[in-house]
């Protein structure tokens, strides 16, 4: 299989070589595309060197079978006919066409075959914090609808790219030397701070970020669930974590919960409270399931439950996912 990665310079880009190469993709020939200042670099996927092309309006995806594009909304949105016109399955990791009636929005364990019809030849990677959320949700779902879902993103600095996280480290240090911080990548200094806002505020006071969850994850799940949330930067390298309120259609206890978690594909559960074992960010960087944890009845609402979950980032937030939509359209 021929398969191209647009954006190899980025954090999401670096580690699609990563996924693909750890989980033996049959790839016959990995073409890598940049910018013109990425153009010439050389990247090792199964001990070869490949060089780095300038993404250009030209024949180069001819033989392209699936382009993984993550180089941001407004490449995608330029050259998605360049990239399809020859028939390339593009997987898309901006928000570009996420929310287009002719553009599937998929995670493979919840709608996988939504990326059987894609009238575009386009795919679309969702938000990674939706991604984390749905997985989670879609436990639940499988036992009784879920009809509201509040949520508290704590986000690392990864979901902002490469250069944030570089910004993180090297505020840490500036501060221990008495330097004035750099702040470039936020609004704010992201060390020892946590900043309200990921994203542009709209008009109705939730910010891009938050509107994305509402709307992907109802498109994901083919549900009519609410979903209000608060995104919020912290100072955690990689791996996001959300506190997620539902509220169901019936009562659940703690151990159907726990049970469906159990059973759900791409869930880990950790949840001994009282061994003091919980997902945390420190230790699952690099790891792909969502990992679920601190599960109680919401003593506020008797349909309520309640729970704490953590997955990395750039693995299921966007890398891995990319890949496990082009396994699933592999094998079906």
């Amino acid at each position: 299989m021929n398969v191209a990665i647009v954006g190899i310079s980025g954090a999401v880009g670096q580690e699609l070589i990563r996924v693909l190469e750890q989980r033996n993709f049959p790839v016959d020939n990995l073409v890598l595309f940049g910018s013109s200042r990425s153009a010439g670099k050389e990247y090792k996927f199964k001990n070869k060197n490949i060089t780095v092309k300038e993404l250009l309006h030209n024949d180069d995806f001819k033989d392209i079978e699936i382009a993984f594009v993550s180089a941001g909304g407004g490449t995608s949105i330029e050259f998605a006919d360049t990239i399809t016109k020859h028939g390339a399955i593009m997987i898309d990791n901006s928000s570009a066409f996420r929310m287009d009636d002719d553009v599937p929005l998929v995670v493979p364990e919840i709608n996988g075959a939504d990326a059987l019809n894609r009238p575009r030849n386009i795919i679309a990677n969702p938000n990674c914090t939706t991604s984390q959320l749905v997985i989670a949700l879609q436990a639940i779902e499988s036992i009784t609808h879920i009809k509201k879902a509040h949520v508290a993103t704590y986000q690392a600095a990864s979901g902002a790219g490469a250069a944030a996280m570089q910004e993180l480290e090297d505020q840490h240090k500036q501060l221990v030397n008495g330097v004035e911080p750099t702040v470039s990548k936020f609004a704010y200094q992201l060390a020892y701070n946590l900043i309200p806002q990921v994203d542009v505020f709209t008009e109705n006071g939730y910010t891009k970020e938050e509107m994305k969850m509402y709307y992907e994850t109802r498109k994901i799940m083919h549900s009519d669930i609410e979903i209000s949330a608060t995104c919020v930067r912290v100072p955690v390298m990689r791996a996001h974590s959300e506190a997620i309120w539902i509220e169901t259609e019936r009562p659940i206890s703690i151990e159907e919960a726990k049970e469906a978690f159990s059973k759900a594909n791409g869930v880990e559960l950790i949840d001994e409270p009282a061994n003091k074992k919980y997902p945390m960010p420190l230790g699952l960087e690099g790891t792909d399931p969502v990992y679920v944890g601190r599960i109680r009845k919401d003593i506020s609402n008797e349909n309520g439950l309640t729970f704490w979950t953590v997955s990395d980032q750039i693995r299921k937030g966007a890398a891995l996912n990319a890949v496990q939509i082009a396994e699933y359209l592999i094998n079906n």
